[in-house]
């Protein structure tokens, strides 16, 4: 396969906009049936936490943890009552406080996007006139696939809506926005990507592309019941292998996302592991580091409030270039979410395995001890 032209551009890209994105092997993740023990308290140990049955509420009368429902609920009632920009503020200030709704807080940042669109009738520019950085812009995000789905002229709107500035995020969005457009039809998808006149963007373009295949919002019924699920369940790695090399990096790096929320991540948190040694399946493709990148990037995505457990789950495959590939991917995700100065250098401090706190702190640009 041709050098991986998407991973270079992924990381300009996260380093400019403070956002992200082979050998056959005899590999045994360690044993995940330690993972699937019950503790003395009757919970799994590393499984994600689950809502207690009557969480106390706060002082604010917030509830004790939050779920995706209750967190969507809440920042919904206040972009109606106000404006998304206290909303977002708001969502900010959670994800940051709680750093376990980073789960889900970037679909509730498109939900909000939708949604205002619609209260300003398609005025794209009033709707991203409000700060719209948090949980990796998905507000943006969700704002150009609305605007994508009511549009007349779609092919020609791919082009001007993120005009003149067609930053990373937006255009980002417009691949999510194109299979709003196609209903999930990938060829159909990646020929409006390649209308775009540059390689980077055409690469940027299928990286919403394909993170919409694999993760369609869950609250969005029209592009689930698009999402093709019997083949994703037939064929491991469905559609990267028959992507042009161009689009392939992005949809393997992706590809995992579907693969941890078919498996019950939540409450099997074996799967994590599980993963890393499904992405072997794309060796024959040549996909397989970019496929445990992904792995990474997620791994750290659902468990942001525990860096370490998160970082463990790195450590279980057997070659040197997956667990390196892993530990890249949770570095990508760890800056995307937090975009301040020395945030590389917070999440590596915080890793207990000697050799994974080493690739973190290569794929961090730290030197190779602590400072």
């Amino acid at each position: 396969m041709q050098p991986r032209v998407f991973a270079v551009v992924t990381a300009v890209l996260l380093a400019a906009l403070g956002l992200g994105s082979v050998l056959v092997t005899d590999w045994t993740p360690k044993s995940a049936t330690a993972a699937a023990t019950a503790d003395a308290g009757g919970q799994r140990p590393g499984a994600v936490p689950d809502t207690p049955a009557s969480p106390s509420p706060s002082p604010t009368g917030d509830p004790a943890v939050w779920t995706r429902s209750t967190l969507r609920n809440k920042l919904m009632a206040e972009m109606d009552a106000t404006d998304p920009g206290v909303a977002l503020a708001d969502l900010d200030k959670i994800s940051k406080d709680k750093p376990y709704t980073v789960r889900f807080c970037h679909p509730i940042a498109h939900e909000l996007g939708h949604a205002a669109v619609q209260r300003y009738h398609q005025d794209f520019q009033k709707v991203i006139s409000f700060p719209h950085e948090t949980c990796a812009a998905g507000y943006l995000h969700g704002a150009v696939e609305e605007m994508l789905a009511n549009s007349k002229d779609p092919q020609s709107d791919i082009l001007t809506l993120c005009a003149p500035a067609n930053t990373g995020p937006c255009i980002h969005g417009v691949g999510h926005g194109i299979m709003f457009v196609t209903k999930q039809d990938i060829p159909a998808a990646r020929a409006l990507c390649d209308k775009f006149p540059s390689q980077s963007r055409r690469i940027t373009c299928s990286e919403g592309v394909f993170m919409q295949l694999f993760a369609p919002d869950e609250e969005d019924e029209k592009a689930k019941a698009n999402l093709p699920a019997d083949k994703l369940a037939a064929e491991p790695l469905y559609p990267c292998p028959e992507q042009p090399a161009l689009y392939q990096s992005a949809c393997f790096f992706y590809a995992p996302t579907f693969f941890l929320s078919s498996h019950d991540y939540a409450n099997h948190p074996e799967a994590f592991p599980q993963a890393l040694q499904w992405c072997l399946n794309a060796q024959a493709s040549g996909g397989a580091q970019d496929c445990s990148r992904g792995a990474g990037s997620r791994i750290m995505k659902y468990n942001l409030d525990r860096p370490d457990w998160a970082a463990q789950q790195c450590a279980t495959p057997k070659d040197t270039w997956q667990r390196q590939a892993c530990t890249q991917g949770l570095v990508s995700y760890y800056t995307v979410n937090d975009t301040s100065a020395g945030a590389a250098g917070r999440l590596c401090a915080q890793i207990t395995d000697q050799q994974i706190q080493g690739y973190c702190r290569s794929a961090g640009g730290l030197s190779g001890t602590l400072d």
